[in-house]
């Protein structure tokens, strides 16, 4: 087993009706201009987005929209966080939704405060020191940016990513419930997300990493079994208790502590 350094401070609040705390959440880590950004729409039609603006104005809590993420985020988004987010005083964002919406926060969280191109933290040709407070409401289980130090945007031509312990999310509200309505092609391939950030470790060249590869496939069995019964019970709230945390655990580093790491199957991808 290789040395590590491990660091998740994410508060991590799990359960029913957990988006009712939102605002005094966003209070407890100095919040007071929010920019909520969400995806396609899905949270609108929900009524979620409508409650969450609910809670923070109750709260007298200031708070603008950034909406319109689409999958696989690209960076006119992210740039147009970066320039409202500046222009409105931003100090908190909130990220509605999954993957995709956490991962265009992170970079606008890093470009908020930086000076030069966002995307020079992408190509190497800076390293964050500093980045606007992040808490997300998860409405995917999938990628795990929820919890992770990473982040993965595309700029049109090619799809690059970072990391950096700054953008790791202050708190992160999980309500299994808010996963209901997922369509049965997005609860799947969530799934396999999930289990493919595992594998990425779990294959590994290092030697003696017996306890983190019996954690590891633990969790690969509880995805293979819930995955099945949510397919079969789109509405089992203990079945999606369980996908959500393991795909919450799944990248957040954890399955990869002491070993090298492959990545070479979302490199293809």
């Amino acid at each position: 087993m290789n040395n590590f350094a491990f660091y998740s401070p994410t508060e991590f609040v799990f359960g029913k009706g957990t988006e009712s705390q939102t605002a005094e959440l966003v209070k407890k880590y100095k919040g007071t201009k929010v920019m909520i950004v969400y995806g396609g729409g899905s949270v609108v039609r929900s009524g979620l987005l409508d409650k969450v603006k609910k809670y923070l104005d109750e709260a007298g809590i200031a708070h603008v929209e950034l909406g319109g993420i689409q999958p696989n985020p690209t960076d006119p988004k992210v740039y147009e966080g970066i320039e409202l987010g500046r222009r409105e005083g931003i100090d908190f964002l909130l990220p509605v939704g999954g993957g995709s919406v956490i991962d265009t926060v992170k970079a606008a969280s890093m470009g908020i405060p930086y000076d030069g191109d966002v995307w020079d933290f992408f190509i190497g040709r800076a390293v964050c020191q500093t980045a606007t407070p992040i808490s997300v409401i998860l409405t995917i289980p999938a990628a795990g940016s929820e919890l992770s130090m990473r982040v993965v945007v595309s700029n049109g031509e090619k799809k690059l990513g970072t990391a950096s312990q700054h953008i790791r999310s202050f708190m992160s509200l999980i309500d299994p419930e808010l996963f209901f309505t997922l369509p049965t092609v997005q609860a799947a391939s969530g799934v396999v997300d999930m289990m493919s950030h595992i594998m990425e470790r779990y294959f590994t060249n290092t030697a003696d990493t017996g306890f983190i590869d019996g954690q590891a496939e633990a969790a690969m069995r509880s995805i293979m079994h819930f995955g099945r019964v949510i397919r079969r019970e789109p509405k089992n709230y203990s079945a999606w208790s369980q996908i959500g945390l393991a795909g919450t655990f799944a990248h957040n580093g954890f399955y990869g502590l002491g070993q090298e790491e492959d990545w070479a199957c979302h490199g293809m991808e």
